[in-house]
């Protein structure tokens, strides 16, 4: 059974691989799809 995956969780994600790569600047958006990518997701399917 695939749980909906939650905007928060996705967040919560993306900052801990941004924070674990060094804090970038200027790659949220490169984070936010990374954490889409490794939860399984498109971003169409993410529950507010």
């Amino acid at each position: 059974m695939n749980m909906p995956v939650t905007e928060e969780q996705v967040q919560t994600l993306a900052f801990y691989l941004w924070e674990q790569d060094g804090s970038p600047d200027g790659r949220a958006q490169d984070y936010l799809e990374k954490a889409l990518r490794q939860l399984g997701v498109a971003d169409t399917t993410v529950a507010a």
